[in-house]
């Protein structure tokens, strides 16, 4: 969501020695984007300061002498070290909750959109004590590694899904039985589906349930970020709940489908060339909530019937399969 942002840092000063500090496993994210002159990536595990490896990277940010440091992510931690950067100038937007000592890390304190708005907006609006006026277009690109090899061989006779199964809360999570069920729809009609999901135990356990139901899926190897990049670009089309690779490949220029319950579509939305949301209803657990509080999720109103309709919209199965070279020597994954 930040790339945006850089994009319009990069436009505005395009001589500047722009770099990005993010955490090490998101670091591929942006590894390769040519607004950026370096990225800085930081070792990080939830609810560790880890001191020892983080001041040599701070020492090192601090002989940059950079002019000025824009806070794109909004915790504790990168307020502080906003402050400790050493930049003369230092925006940083005003956030209700953090420690109290967070009002002296910023030179510039911005007042945050309202969460109606989009996510990237919101974070460019960051820009706003520079008189940063918003793009025509918030499209987020992003650029895999040229030099890493796809491990995934497509079936070159059938249109290519790759499904996303996992999500970062039991509360964003399509049913396993609706995925089962879109699977044996597009299946039918001659779409190659292909399964991915992250890897924290709830995911691994996830994955399982869905191969009882669907014996023989093809499922994607697990694979770190960089390459997980490369995977999704070879994808016709991403469907996937609320998560980051959704975000992933939509910035990949790969169409979309993300499949929403209590986040807000309208904040959160993929940006790209053609994507397409599907809201939940009358959700009751936007904020506060690891899982569903209902009795009967509301995801479950979004029909793998609707999903297989948009799949259509986007990459009618027929018209795809006409258009591919059936002697070409690629292997099946």
């Amino acid at each position: 969501m930040s790339i945006p942002t850089l994009n319009a840092i990069r436009r505005n000063f395009p001589d500047c020695e722009l770099h990005a500090l993010v955490r090490d496993t998101a670091a591929p994210l942006l590894q390769h984007h040519p607004a950026l002159n370096r990225v800085w990536a930081v070792p990080r595990v939830a609810g560790k300061a880890r001191l020892r490896k983080v001041w040599p990277i701070i020492r090192a940010l601090r002989a940059e002498r950079f002019d000025a440091c824009v806070d794109l992510a909004g915790n504790d931690r990168s307020a502080i070290t906003t402050f400790l950067s050493g930049a003369g100038e230092r925006l940083g937007a005003i956030q209700q909750n953090g420690f109290w000592g967070r009002r002296f890390c910023y030179t510039d304190r911005v007042t945050p959109l309202s969460r109606d708005h989009h996510e990237a907006l919101r974070l460019l609006h960051t820009l706003s004590p520079w008189k940063i006026s918003p793009p025509a277009s918030l499209e987020i690109k992003l650029y895999s590694d040229p030099a890493l090899p796809n491990p995934f061989f497509r079936n070159p006779a059938k249109p290519t899904v790759i499904c996303n199964l996992g999500a970062a809360a039991p509360k964003k999570q399509w049913p396993v039985s609706h995925w089962a069920r879109l699977h044996h729809l597009a299946t039918a009609l001659g779409y190659d589906l292909v399964y991915t999901r992250g890897i924290v135990p709830r995911e691994v356990e996830l994955m399982q349930e869905f191969q009882t139901l669907v014996p023989g899926a093809k499922l994607l190897p697990t694979v770190k970020l960089a390459q997980l990049l490369v995977v999704l670009q070879s994808a016709d089309v991403v469907i996937s709940n609320d998560t980051g690779p959704m975000h992933f490949a939509a910035g990949l220029g790969v169409k979309t489908i993300g499949i929403f319950g209590p986040s807000s579509g309208k904040r959160w939305f993929p940006i790209g060339v053609e994507n397409r949301i599907l809201q939940a209803q009358d959700c009751i657990c936007q904020t506060g909530t690891f899982v569903c509080r209902r009795t009967e999720h509301c995801m479950i109103h979004i029909t793998p019937e609707t999903v297989l309709e948009n799949l259509e919209h986007l990459l009618p199965a027929k018209s795809m399969r006409s258009a591919v070279n059936l002697t070409t020597d690629a292997k099946p994954f």
